[in-house]
């Protein structure tokens, strides 16, 4: 027969009680009895009933993450981080994508709502209002964007531009485009606020291009527009149009970084991986996965946090071949 709460706190010598909590919130419990549960759970081989529990404590024992593109490869590492995190606490992960599409993101949460604790929403393209007006029943955190006082995690993006225009500038470079990202992405509204803002302070002229899709295929439709900007280096909302305005450039002839210098954002494996390798702003996604969960999990356990609910991450400039001194003017 199957293994039962009760044998688990027999041989551990716990309350079920103890038991119970230390399989939901482990945090919550002495470290002995985490440990002696951990190994009574370990040599049975138990495994919890969700429902039964779900039933006693009123909680699904599951979280929503919705993204906008789980094919986009931003997004898994980010994913992937978060499941492992929730495994911790017990809980199972229900993904949900968009598409891309604001409409498709809120009827996902709707139709979660009933069968989840609570949402991690990963870089959501909803309006503010929606998205306050949505989330309003459930503890909702939030990655790679702000909406108010909502709890969020993000990545410090204009340090991350800054890092990448102070390259470029030290290169030599004077001439930068910036091609943009979805239009309804409040990253992409970041990004190229602080393009603005940094550039004006190093004293560099901005051409803006874009909003694409920020797939490969949006950065070979905008490549044409870029090289006609007259630039000499160019950073893309993210890799994945950095590769693909790479791949149009060699097309025509243009030689990176010889004749233009490609910065891109989120140091996908691949980027690392082309010729030349993509220069590019790297965020920790791991560790924007495992803090959404553990954000989500102090809202659903009414913890608060010391100086509130929002945290900015760091970036870091990868320099590789992409990128090298701006061409000279022919005479």
């Amino acid at each position: 027969m199957a293994a039962t709460i009760k044998d688990v706190a027999r041989l551990a010598g716990v309350s079920q009680s103890s038991v119970s909590r230390t399989l939901a919130a482990p945090d919550q419990v002495r470290p002995e009895t985490r440990e002696r549960v951990e190994r009574a759970v370990a040599r049975l081989g138990y495994h919890p009933n969700r429902i039964a529990r779900g039933l006693s404590t009123g909680r699904a024992g599951a979280i929503g993450f919705v993204v906008p593109d789980i094919a986009n490869p931003f997004f898994p590492g980010i994913v992937k981080a978060a499941q492992c995190r929730a495994r911790d606490f017990g809980l199972a992960v229900l993904l949900a994508d968009s598409d891309e599409d604001p409409a498709t993101e809120t009827d996902l949460i709707r139709t979660l709502t009933k069968q989840v604790d609570g949402f991690v929403l990963c870089a959501p393209r909803a309006g503010d209002d929606e998205l306050r007006s949505v989330c309003g029943d459930v503890p909702v955190v939030l990655l790679n964007r702000r909406v108010g006082q909502l709890p969020s995690i993000i990545f410090d993006n204009a340090d991350g531009i800054r890092q990448a225009l102070a390259h470029l500038a030290a290169l030599g470079h004077r001439r930068v485009a910036y091609v943009a990202g979805p239009r309804a992405s409040w990253v992409n509204r970041e990004r190229a606020r602080a393009v603005r803002t940094v550039a004006a302070g190093l004293d560099l002229t901005v051409v803006e291009a874009g909003h694409v899709s920020p797939d490969f295929e949006g950065g070979v439709a905008v490549a044409d527009l870029v090289l006609a900007g007259g630039v000499t280096s160019v950073i893309a909302y993210n890799d994945m149009i950095g590769l693909g305005l790479m791949s149009r450039f060699g097309a025509r002839g243009v030689r990176v970084p010889d004749d233009v210098s490609i910065v891109g954002f989120d140091d996908i494996p691949a980027s690392a991986l082309v010729s030349p390798a993509l220069t590019t702003v790297s965020q920790p996604k791991d560790q924007c996965g495992r803090a959404g969960v553990d954000l989500l999990v102090d809202l659903l356990n009414e913890r608060p946090r010391p100086g509130g609910a929002r945290t900015a991450l760091p970036t870091r400039l990868i320099v590789r071949a992409s990128t090298g001194p701006a061409p000279q003017p022919r005479r």
